[in-house]
C-alpha cells in the first residue's frame, strides 16, 4: 500500500477493510470472531473490543496466522477462515459455506473459476472430484507449468472441523520457494489422514477480489459501491446517477428519497421518507428528517428535521439542530445552535452557540459574536423574533420573544420581549430600546 496506515486499516466505503469481514461473519451467525493480528496489535483500536485477538508474532504465512489462535479452536468447533483483506464476502456466502461442510468433511474450501487466475492458488482435484491440494502460483518454482492453466482458485476462505484443523497445523511445513507455512497445506495432510477435503464454488466471483495495492483497493471500492447503492435502489430509494454519488455502506435511506447527482453521504448519515438531497451535497453523521431538503450544502453532525430546508450553499456544523420547518439559507454557517420550528435564517449569516425559537425570522447578515478571545458564550433569541440586516448579537446575551432589531445594530445588551433595539455604529452605550414596541406596532397597523 505504500503507506503508514495498516493494509487493513485503510477506509473502504466508510468501514476499515478488516471490518467487511468481520461483519460479514457476524452476519452469518458466528458465535465467536477472532482476528490474529500483528505485534504490536494495530488493529485492536479499531475493532474496539468487537472480537478477540490472537497475534502472530512473525509474519510466517497463513497456516502460522491460523496456529496463533489455536488455543481459541475447541475440537468440536466448525471454524470459518476468512482474510482480512477479502472485504466483498458476504454473509450469505459464508452460511451457505457453513451449510455445505456439514455433512461431515475435515474441511471445504470455497473456490472460483477466474478469467484470470494470476496469483492465485490453484485447486488441484481428485479422480473423485474432491480436493487433493492447493498449490501456490506466486512463484514459478512453486508449481508446474500444467498447475498453472488451472483456472479454479483458492478464494482464502475455508470451514474446517476443529480437531481435524488442529491436528494438521500441527504437521505444516514451510517446504516452499516461500519458507512460508501454507494455510492450504493442511488439506493433503488431512487427505492422509483418510479425512475427505470438498470444494465448494462461489457464484459471484467479485467477492474474491482482494486489496494488495490502492489500485486494488480502488476496484474494490468501486464495486462495493455498486452494491451499497443498488441496495438502496432496490428498497425504494432514488439515485439519479448512481456514477457521480458516494454512498458509505453505514447509511440509511427511506422510501422516495432522491439523490440528486455529485452528492456524498458518509458515516451514519440517516435520511428520511421524501426527502431530496443535492445535487452537489455532503453529508456526514448528519439526520435528515421527512421531506426535507438540503441543495448545493455542507452537513456534518447536524440534525434537519422534517420539511427543513438548507442551502444553496449552507454550512451546517455538528450540533446544530433545525426543527420543523426550519431554514437555513445561502450562505449560512450554523454550528451548536437550535433553530426552532418555521424560524429562518435566510442568507449571508453566522448562528453559533445559540438558541432559536420558533417562528423567528434572522435578517441578512445577522451574527452571533459568540468568542470573546478567551472563551465561548451563548446567545439566546426568543419566538417570533425578527432582526434586521446586519445585526451582529454580542455573547451572551438575551432577546425575548417578539423582540425586533433595527438594521445595522450591535447588540449587547439583554432586549426585553416586544421591545426594539437597535444603536447606530457599534458603540454600546449608544443601544436605545423602545419597551412595548411590538404591541405599538401591532396597535398602529390595526388602526
Amino acid at each position: 500500500m505504500r503507506s503508514r496506515i495498516p493494509k487493513l486499516l485503510h477506509p473502504l466505503c466508510g468501514r476499515a477493510i478488516i471490518e467487511w469481514p468481520v461483519e460479514a461473519a457476524r452476519g452469518a451467525g458466528a458465535a465467536r470472531i477472532v482476528v490474529v493480528d500483528a505485534p504490536g496489535e494495530p488493529l485492536r483500536a479499531q475493532l474496539n473490543g468487537r472480537v478477540e485477538i490472537a497475534v502472530q508474532h512473525e509474519p510466517r504465512g497463513t497456516a502460522d496466522a491460523v496456529r496463533a489462535a489455536a488455543g481459541l479452536i475447541a475440537p468440536d468447533d466448525t471454524v470459518i477462515v476468512l482474510n482480512g483483506d477479502l472485504p466483498l464476502i458476504s454473509a450469505e456466502t459464508i452460511a451457505e459455506l457453513c451449510r455445505s461442510h456439514a455433512g461431515g468433511a475435515a474441511a471445504t474450501i470455497l473456490t472460483a473459476v477466474l478469467a484470470d487466475p494470476s496469483g492465485y492458488g490453484r485447486i488441484v482435484r481428485a479422480a473423485d472430484g474432491s480436493v487433493e491440494r492447493v498449490v501456490e502460483t506466486k512463484v514459478d518454482a512453486d508449481a508446474t507449468v500444467d498447475e498453472r492453466q488451472i483456472d479454479e482458485v483458492n478464494t482464502g476462505v475455508f470451514a474446517f472441523a476443529g480437531a481435524a484443523l488442529l491436528a494438521a497445523l500441527a504437521e505444516v511445513r514451510a517446504d516452499n520457494a516461500q519458507g512460508e507455512f501454507y494455510l492450504p497445506d493442511v488439506l493433503p495432510i488431512m487427505r492422509g489422514h483418510g479425512e475427505t477435503v470438498l470444494a465448494f464454488a462461489l457464484a459471484d466471483t467479485a467477492e474474491t477480489l482482494q486489496i494488495n495495492d490502492r489500485a486494488q483497493l480502488s476496484d474494490v471500492r468501486a464495486e462495493a459501491q455498486r452494491r451499497i447503492i443498488e441496495r438502496h435502489q432496490l428498497a425504494g430509494a432514488t439515485i439519479v446517477d448512481p456514477r457521480a454519488t458516494v454512498l458509505d455502506v453505514g447509511v440509511t435511506l427511506a422510501e422516495d428519497v432522491l439523490i440528486a447527482p455529485f452528492t456524498s453521504l458518509l458515516g451514519a448519515t440517516s435520511v428520511g421518507p421524501g426527502s431530496t438531497i443535492g445535487p452537489h451535497s455532503t453529508l456526514i453523521d448528519a439526520h435528515v428528517g421527512t421531506g426535507a431538503t438540503v441543495v448545493h450544502s455542507y452537513v456534518t453532525g447536524a440534525e434537519i428535521g422534517d420539511r427543513v430546508s438548507v442551502g444553496p450553499f449552507a454550512y451546517l456544523r455538528p450540533g446544530t439542530v433545525l426543527r420543523e420547518g426550519a431554514k437555513a439559507g445561502t450562505f449560512v454557517e450554523i454550528k451548536n445552535s437550535t433553530v426552532g420550528a418555521r424560524s429562518k435564517v435566510p442568507h449571508l449569516s453566522y448562528i453559533g452557540d445559540a438558541e432559536i425559537g420558533e417562528d423567528t425570522n434572522l435578517g441578512a447578515a445577522t451574527i452571533t459574536a459568540n468568542y470573546d478571545g478567551a472563551r465561548k458564550h451563548r446567545t439566546s433569541i426568543g419566538s417570533r423574533v425578527k432582526t434586521a440586516v446586519d445585526t451582529t448579537l454580542v455573547a451572551p446575551v438575551s432577546v425575548g420573544d417578539d423582540a425586533f432589531t433595527a438594521a445595522g445594530s450591535v447588540i449587547g445588551q439583554d432586549v426585553p420581549p416586544g421591545a426594539l433595539a437597535g444603536s447606530p455604529g457599534v458603540a454600546r452605550s449608544a443601544q436605545r430600546t423602545v419597551e412595548d414596541y411590538a404591541a405599538r406596532r401591532k396597535a398602529r397597523a390595526e388602526t
